[in-house]
């Protein structure tokens, strides 16, 4: 075995997979994001793939291969040749020709299906393939969690119309459900946005871990989970203003923030029923959105005074746009902001500034706020929402919090509140539609002779990513420990001391294996190789079970230890084989 553990963590190693999967011998940097499969970590990306092409071919999908190297006409008549913005690798040839290393094959698969189909007849169809994809990922982090190169298996369906759409959605979704139950971690199946993909509804398996990117929110009463990007705030019903003071500017000087503003509130505007609080502010925040094309624009987002923008939220709902805060240089273009005091009086598209002002979903009519009055030092109190101002629209961009109400329960009565967890998105699919269909006109004769628009449907699986996700959830504090269905071995031989004996009874037991069909690491070396030396190493590598032929020998037994729970027990060497075939076949 080509293999060379280390006992230091590598200096980049950001979360534990990426320290042990390095240390292990299982992969090997090359460059920032992109790594070396060594033979143990190629052994588990292999296993994981046959599991997935398993399932695949279960439902009819079937496999085909598309190149990475792709040309730029397909992705310019879908319009993500400049979506994609510096998120893709684009190179040209000899002749000056524009290519780029395929992200995704949306329209590969399009094209190909457009290029030999015609008939409803031919439909539904499902195609798969498993493939490295490149993106230019600005940050990549966590070694194969998220790389600049990645094996990926993306599957496509073909339907004449939306009721086989969603047969074919339901099919490839609990293909994944026995695709991530075979994986052997948990997960979580969460409602998730579509973003540039496009589509009707979309779904994401994320594996729970600590450490993973994503966060996901579950009720406490029903069974609503969500990644945050997807969730909707239930707006609460108007409010009748009839009698709602009129809006009036107050002087509050030095008060450019939330804190400063409350403080000054109840110091100078003490109310009888309560005291102020920052969910009675209404707070202005300013972004930049830069536009695939190169464009930039300025928003205005209206929250609650307790609420930050979550950036990736915001994000969510934007893609392909990206979102950078509004500066200093930026603001100056725009005399009529007071930073620190910016009110809706000066925001919307109808007003001074001519900057978009969208709104969080709980600023609905009559609610009542206090906010900038557009005037350094100055804020209005009791300006009514539908009344004083009416914003250009909602976006859910604020932050979702533990707590907050459960906006199924909530539609039903019902008291359910939210909890975060963190995940590693896993999976993904999407009932597509005909976005990429339309585009490239792929269309079909139906039973009447017309014809008709497919209907498509994606589903991912990060391949590669699965590695370092099962390894994160199922790793203890002293090295890997895999599920027996993608371990690169099913059995590791260990061999200590230095008697020839117990070599030659190691090997004959690990011939007897393999001639069973089981999987063996057999640790041969001897010399100056300490029996803890091995011992460590079958650790940190993690095969499931571990066997050692040592000192026991003499006694008869071999020594068998569960890699996971650490049990051991010494069963007869003449019966050792059946025992481990047994454990490994269980």
């Amino acid at each position: 075995m080509f293999v060379r553990t280390l006992r230091d963590d590598p200096a980049d190693a950001e979360v534990p997979s990426h320290r042990l999967l390095v240390r292990a011998g299982y992969i090997r940097r090359a460059a920032p994001g992109i790594y070396s499969w060594l033979p143990l970590g190629l052994r588990v990306l292999r296993r994981i793939e046959a599991i997935v092409r398993d399932e695949m071919d279960g439902i009819g999908a079937q496999e085909l291969s598309f190149p990475a190297l792709l040309p730029r006409e397909p992705y310019e008549a879908t319009g993500r040749w400049t979506e994609y913005g510096d998120g893709i690798f684009r190179l040209k040839d000899r002749k000056d020709g524009d290519y780029l290393l395929g992200p995704t094959h949306e329209e590969m698969f399009t094209l190909v299906v457009k290029d030999l189909y015609s008939s409803y007849k031919d439909l539904p169809l499902s195609l798969y393939q498993v493939q490295t994809k490149y993106r230019d990922e600005a940050r990549p982090r966590a070694g194969i969690l998220r790389g600049r190169e990645f094996v990926m298996k993306d599957s496509y369906s073909f339907d004449v119309d939306d009721a086989g759409l969603d047969a074919s959605y339901q099919r490839h979704r609990d293909a994944y459900v026995r695709i991530f139950d075979r994986l052997g971690f948990d997960y979580v199946i969460v409602k998730a946005t579509s973003g540039a993909m496009g589509g009707s509804r979309s779904e994401e398996f994320l594996a729970k871990a600590a450490v993973g990117e994503d966060t996901y929110v579950r009720c406490t009463r029903c069974d609503y989970a969500a990644n945050v990007e997807a969730v909707e705030v239930r707006p609460p019903a108007p409010v009748p203003y009839d009698d709602a003071p009129a809006a009036h500017a107050e002087q509050t000087p030095d008060t450019p923030t939330i804190d400063t503003l409350v403080d000054h509130l109840n110091e100078a505007f003490a109310r009888d029923d309560r005291a102020w609080t920052a969910a009675d502010t209404l707070k202005n925040v300013l972004v930049v959105l830069k536009h695939p094309d190169g464009t930039r624009e300025p928003l205005a987002i209206g929250l609650p005074g307790d609420r930050e923008v979550d950036q990736k939220r915001l994000e969510g709902q934007l893609e392909p746009i990206e979102v950078e805060p509004m500066d200093e240089a930026e603001l100056a273009r725009h005399p009529a902001l007071k930073k620190g005091y910016i009110g809706p009086g000066v925001l919307g598209e109808k007003n001074a500034s001519g900057i978009r002002y969208l709104v969080d979903p709980r600023v609905v009519e009559g609610t009542r706020w206090v906010t900038g009055a557009d005037v350094a030092g100055s804020h209005v109190i009791d300006l009514v929402a539908g009344r004083d101002f009416t914003p250009d629209g909602t976006i859910e961009a604020a932050e979702v919090r533990d707590g907050d109400a459960c906006p199924v329960c909530a539609s039903r009565g019902d008291d359910g509140v939210l909890e975060s967890a963190r995940g590693i998105e896993m999976g993904h699919v999407f009932a597509l539609g005909r976005k990429y269909a339309d585009a490239l006109d792929l269309r079909v004769l139906d039973e009447n002779g017309k014809l008709v628009t497919v209907t498509m449907g994606s589903y991912g699986v990060g391949i590669s990513r699965a590695v370092a996700a099962i390894a994160e959830n199922t790793l203890d504090e002293i090295g890997l420990c895999w599920p027996r269905n993608v371990a690169p071995a099913d059995v590791h031989l260990v061999a200590t001391g230095k008697d020839e004996a117990v070599f030659a009874a190691a090997e004959q037991i690990a011939h007897e294996l393999d001639a069973a069909g089981v999987t063996v690491l057999f640790d041969d070396r001897g010399g100056k190789t300490s029996p803890g030396v091995k011992f460590k190493d079958a650790e940190l590598i993690g095969v499931p079970t571990i066997a050692v032929v040592g000192k026991g020998l003499a006694d008869g037994v071999v020594e068998v230890k569960d890699r996971r729970s650490g049990e051991r027990q010494d069963v007869a060497v003449g019966a050792v084989v059946d025992h481990l075939v047994g454990l490994v076949r269980a």
